[in-house]
């Protein structure tokens, strides 16, 4: 991670921690180094944006950025993250850009940089981009005369981007009665549009953003509205996405979350029926549930473990040549598809398997039985110290041990803030709870919390 790119792209409160002078500047030097590279006789950039306030101040700055250093920028205006990624790997772009800030709320924006395979940026690139904007490198020369980049209106890509979701779908969603939350975000302008395209009958909330309720109490992070709008009004299954629709989380029509894990499962169990599991393996991340490693083992299926985001996931899917890969707050990726995760194709993932199997979800995601968690964040004065301290470990084996294969604890640092977590998954809350307060004593005992 970055001094200012993490996980997912440079991200922070719009006009504080991220202003239109670094999107400026990032779009400089984007237009810059991708020119020198680029094949072509000028570097061709795509950006896409959710529909926060300050996207469209955001998109000015990078747009006058890249034009400055000789780019030409192609705008797909209010798109999803995957469609920008979609777009970038089929048209040949150098590198796309997505101004968002995901699931966080309306006052937070960032961009995130694709490069030109659809991934998420190479971190030697990002180190360039950062000694850039420190001002460690030095000016930068600016295009001139005919060598200035253009703007080009681009919503042909985001079609292009509906018009291969609607290609992935195996049989027609007529009769089912779907319901969708779109987070007042990006998948306001596509989701809709996908299924009534499918034949379904589709109920669509939260789908009317004005630039500040983006997230508000709504999509895959407020799940609730969802679940209680399925079961009043009778729907067969209902999909929440985030502010730039690259999670899905599901509802069944009994108002059940039906989350990351759960989708993986469901996805992984079928695609193995149909031997398309590639190696018979789904990458999940440390946080996925222990009733996930029991259902997958229970299926004889594989699984491999990486760390938290959905980046890793699939860094390991792409080195190990895995098909299927996420995380539990439903970043699902599919990498015949896609190279990130992307909510609307996650949802039609799972329609497919809904009909081929001709279930219901409630009865396919219920073969997995979701061990309770405990979690708690233990403000730390030094991360690295609480972990390593022999004491903590000697008291996190010893609840291992003691858990054996009935469950098990995971400590580890924030990526973001000074605290350690501490989260025990076991038959019961009960146990789960006396597991956790059990190596926090211990931290607090040595001197370690704040």
């Amino acid at each position: 991670m970055g001094k200012y790119f993490g996980t997912d792209g440079f991200r922070g409160e719009a006009n504080v921690t991220l202003t239109v002078e670094d999107a400026y500047k990032v779009g400089r030097f984007l237009g810059w180094y991708y020119g020198q590279k680029t094949k072509a006789d000028r570097c061709r950039v795509v950006i896409g944006k959710d529909t926060r306030r300050s996207s469209y101040m955001f998109e000015y700055s990078l747009v006058s950025g890249l034009t400055a250093s000789g780019a030409d920028v192609y705008l797909l205006h209010v798109t999803t993250t995957p469609s920008v990624s979609y777009v970038v790997r089929t048209e040949e772009f150098d590198c796309g850009i997505m101004i968002s800030a995901s699931h966080n709320p309306y006052y937070d924006n960032g961009i995130k940089v694709i490069n030109g395979r659809g991934e998420k940026l190479e971190e030697e690139t990002i180190e360039k981009i950062e000694s850039y904007l420190d001002g460690e490198l030095g000016e930068i020369p600016f295009a001139k005369r005919d060598a200035i980049g253009r703007t080009v209106d681009y919503a042909a890509g985001r079609n292009r981007y509906i018009g291969y979701l609607i290609s992935l779908a195996t049989r027609s969603f007529k009769n089912m009665r779907i319901g969708l939350d779109c987070a007042n975000g990006s998948a306001s302008a596509i989701a809709k549009n996908v299924f009534d395209a499918l034949g379904a009958e589709t109920h669509v909330i939260n789908n009317t953003p004005d630039g500040l309720n983006i997230n508000t109490n709504c999509g895959s992070t407020h799940i609730e509205g969802l679940q209680k709008y399925v079961v009043e009004n009778h729907l067969d299954v209902g999909f929440a996405y985030d502010g730039d629709a690259d999670r899905c989380l599901a509802v069944d029509s009994e108002g059940k979350l039906v989350d990351g894990d759960k989708i993986l499962y469901v996805c992984g169990k079928y695609m193995k029926e149909q031997d398309t599991l590639v190696n018979n393996t789904v990458v999940t991340t440390v946080m996925s549930n222990f009733g996930l490693y029991k259902a997958f083992e229970r299926e004889g299926i594989s699984y491999e473990k990486t760390a938290v985001g959905d980046k890793y996931v699939y860094e390991n899917m792409s080195q190990n040549g895995h098909c299927l890969g996420g995380e539990q707050s439903g970043h699902i990726i599919f990498s015949k598809h896609a190279t990130t995760g992307d909510g609307i194709l996650t949802s039609l993932k799972l329609m497919e398997v809904i009909l081929e199997k001709k279930e219901t979800l409630a009865k396919l995601a219920d073969e997995v039985q979701i061990y309770p968690q405990v979690l708690k964040n233990v403000r730390v004065k030094d991360k690295e110290a609480a972990q390593a301290d022999r004491d903590v470990q000697a008291e996190v084996q010893k609840v291992s041990d003691a858990l054996g294969d009935t469950g098990r604890i995971l400590v580890r640092p924030s990526g973001t803030e000074p605290l350690i977590r501490v989260m025990v998954e076991a038959p019961t809350d009960e146990i789960c709870g006396k597991y956790v307060a059990q190596v926090v004593e211990m931290i607090e005992k040595k001197g370690l919390a704040e």
